[in-house]
């Protein structure tokens, strides 16, 4: 026999294609081509496949050999494709009957000596070939416990291509995944340990429990950045299918912490204020790699320091915060990765970061503006809460904590908000309040009586507030409403939800 095809995935983005591996063993100059749009990296896997081939005990056919890689208008990334071209070397040389693998996935990348290295992306890679109806994947030993997630999919492990020749010549068993164990409580910061700030605790708990963008100001040492690391100890963990999409993704920035477990707790990334427009929204040479906001996926981005960061990396993420997704083109065609966060900025209010009115303040009125301009007008406008903390005071800060509330406590009434929230917008696909369109909440069956927003109508009118804002408001007010338990917003929320949006004294 001098054909044989065995069956892989290749990823694009997040999204897995069930590539066929072909090779095919003909007489001439021993050489070997591989084809099918390939990148570098695989490439360079005749050379790892030989070696890995030779010494790991079985035969090298010294003959011409193409493989190809089906559909061949598909680009190709990575190593992963090593084990799969392995097995389909040795089954068109006649070295290895194939139909043991027949209609199973193979993935894993070889090393020199035969051994099976683990790879990225093998958990949107399982899923992908359980969607086209493949029930049997075959990873290295690394990533079982990761491919284990994905439900009806039978994963069996190898440590070396010996172990895999084995199995295919001999029926020797492969490995199991490891028994999946209850991953351990997280402990992280708790809203207990701020000090004051009534009002930047009511923000994040708003924020939290609609969904919604946030804007802290404040001068250093308000507690700015410690409110934004607590925000996602009140946010409910994440679903089954929310669980997967943000596993995947972690599975391909190569971040997956070991044990394969699903990621359950919304996602927090905090990218240092030197962060470039890739590292922010994604990008590199050749396969693009997802970036901060896309890593941040139904979770929390939060950019500390939000003036210092480079104008360009900033007005990057109005796009992802609109449509939830970030399209990166590239020569070699485009990559899409999912992007629906929660964006969190905090700011000093000036470049010296005294507060306001400080005698001590050495800024002018116009550096003031200067300063925070560099948070655009545009991405400011997607903000929902906007709220400026003052200065902790000393019997704030003496406060031994004990009456304030913690995680846990917040995080129930967050739980409970969301959960109303949607049971009323299930039907139309949505989850948070902070989903739904404006022109949705300005229909006649959820559109807020006159008398409720006729400051926010007065204000649209006087030029002071956009179109956007308003909506943004309208979905605080809602948010608001079902925190405090009532089925439609009144004309004391939309006042809280203006207050919260416009960093005026209430």
């Amino acid at each position: 026999m001098s054909y044989a095809k065995v069956l892989c995935v290749g990823l694009v983005g997040v999204t897995g294609h069930l590539v066929e591996v072909e090779a095919d063993l003909a007489p001439g100059l021993p050489a070997v081509v591989l084809s099918g749009l390939p990148d570098t990296a695989l490439n360079e896997a005749r050379d790892r496949v030989r070696a890995a081939i030779v010494n790991s005990g079985q035969h090298w056919p010294n003959r011409r050999i193409t493989v190809n890689l089906l559909p061949a208008t598909l680009p190709k990334h990575g190593s992963g494709f090593d084990l799969a071209i392995a097995a389909a070397l040795l089954g068109g040389s006649g070295e290895l009957p194939l139909a043991p693998l027949e209609d199973v996935v193979i993935l894993g990348e070889l090393g020199l000596d035969g051994t099976v290295r683990p790879i990225r992306g093998v958990l949107p890679m399982v899923a992908a070939a359980a969607r086209a109806g493949i029930s049997r994947v075959v990873v290295p030993v690394g990533n079982a416990a990761e491919a284990a997630v994905v439900p009806g999919v039978r994963v069996r492990a190898v440590d070396n291509l010996h172990r895999l020749v084995a199995y295919v010549r001999d029926g020797s068993a492969l490995l199991e995944p490891p028994p999946r164990q209850a991953a351990p409580p997280v402990q992280g910061p708790d809203l207990s340990e701020v000090a004051g700030q009534g009002l930047g605790r009511r923000a994040i708990e708003v924020a939290a429990a609609g969904g919604h963008h946030l804007l802290l100001l404040g001068p250093p040492g308000a507690g700015k950045t410690m409110l934004a690391e607590r925000l996602p100890s009140i946010l409910p963990e994440l679903d089954d299918d929310t669980a997967l999409e943000v596993t995947a993704l972690h599975s391909i920035a190569g971040i997956l912490p070991p044990g394969g477990e699903l990621v359950r707790r919304p996602p927090f990334q905090a990218p240092h204020h030197t962060a470039t427009v890739p590292a922010i929204v994604g990008g590199g040479s050749g396969l693009a790699r997802p970036g901060a906001v896309s890593l941040a996926h139904r979770g929390i981005l939060f950019l500390d320091e939000a003036a210092e960061f480079q104008s360009r990396a900033l007005d990057a993420l109005r796009q992802p915060l609109e449509h939830g997704r970030v399209l990166i083109n590239r020569a070699n065609g485009g990559t899409e990765y999912p992007a629906r966060v929660q964006l969190v900025l905090a700011s000093n209010p000036c470049p010296c970061a005294k507060p306001a009115g400080d005698t001590h303040c050495e800024c002018t009125p116009l550096a003031r503006r200067r300063y925070l301009s560099r948070i655009s007008g545009p991405l400011l406008d997607r903000i929902d809460v906007q709220v400026e903390l003052s200065p902790l005071r000393a019997a704030e800060l003496m406060d031994t904590g004990e009456s304030n509330e913690s995680s846990a406590e917040v995080a129930v009434r967050v739980a409970a908000a969301r959960a109303v929230a949607t049971a009323r917008w299930a039907k139309l696909g949505w989850k948070v309040n902070a989903d739904v369109p404006g022109p949705y909440l300005r229909q006649a069956r959820w559109r807020l009586p006159a008398a409720t927003t006729y400051g926010l109508r007065r204000r649209l009118d006087q030029g002071t507030l956009s179109a956007r804002g308003f909506d943004r408001i309208v979905r605080m007010a809602w948010t608001i409403s079902d925190l405090d338990g009532r089925d439609r917003p009144d004309a004391d929320d939309v006042d809280e939800a203006t207050h919260l949006r416009t960093r005026e004294a209430s």
